[in-house]
């Protein structure tokens, strides 16, 4: 139940963000066009083109039969999972990105908020019902469908963030370095490893800085990890005294 509250809370900060973007937003073209029964279901990313770590959105627009747009779904009624590269995400909900009270939006489009984080392919698995319809739609990005999502190095200037996936690599092997630092016999060569260790931890701090929050972090945690390793060994080799 807290689970669901929590999505729901996230949903409509998304909401509210993505509401604001449509102002300034061009319409997104990368569609594929989806039937529900007699309902047509307009399926794509709100922004094209779609890009990692950037706001997004599942975009469905949804008219009935008459091509009049369908306006009083409920909050449950239907809901989205995304996946890609062998991963699904929690079951998203769907939420109007319109006002017909206050003339806002555009009647009959709905989002399910996320940030994409991985370039690729992109899959929608649209569940749930609309009216006494049920709904259960798969469509996979492609040149008939949708965008996949795209990284983002051709378009950043002047330098190039390192992606979350290059940190990462950084520090799994600083980590892999500090284990056979604490595990090595104090002298010279561990002494050159824990120097080696805090300067690869130092690179990758440097790395993440340029990177996402997340990557910051982890840079800094591996900064302190080899550091006190360094430490150790010090310490150890003036226990051990002059050989």
């Amino acid at each position: 139940m807290n689970s669901r509250i929590r999505i729901r809370s996230v949903a409509g900060v998304f909401a509210a963000v993505l509401s604001l973007s449509l102002v300034a937003a061009p319409s997104a073209l990368g569609h594929t066009e989806q039937h529900v029964g007699d309902f047509h279901v307009l399926v794509g990313w709100l922004n094209e083109p779609a890009l990692v770590g950037q706001l997004n959105a599942v975009q469905l627009t949804i008219t009935d039969h008459d091509e009049k747009p369908v306006t009083d779904l409920g909050a449950d009624d239907l809901t989205v999972v995304v996946s890609t590269a062998g991963q699904d995400s929690d079951p998203l909900p769907v939420t109007p990105a319109f006002d017909t009270e206050e003339g806002f939006g555009n009647p009959g489009e709905y989002h399910a908020g996320l940030i994409p984080t991985a370039p690729g392919d992109y899959t929608f698995h649209v569940a749930g019902k609309i009216h006494d319809t049920p709904a259960d739609l798969t469509v996979t990005s492609g040149p008939e469908t949708f965008d996949p999502i795209e990284g983002t190095s051709d378009l950043e200037f002047p330098v190039k963030q390192p992606t979350l996936t290059e940190v990462r690599t950084r520090l799994d092997r600083i980590d892999g370095r500090i284990d056979a630092l604490q595990s090595a016999a104090p002298g010279s060569e561990a002494l050159a490893a824990a120097n080696a260790a805090a300067a690869a931890a130092a690179s990758a701090s440097a790395a993440a800085d340029r990177a996402l929050l997340i990557g910051l972090v982890l840079g800094g945690a591996g900064v302190i990890l080899a550091l006190a390793a360094l430490w150790m060994v010090m310490r150890s080799r003036s226990a051990a005294g002059p050989a």
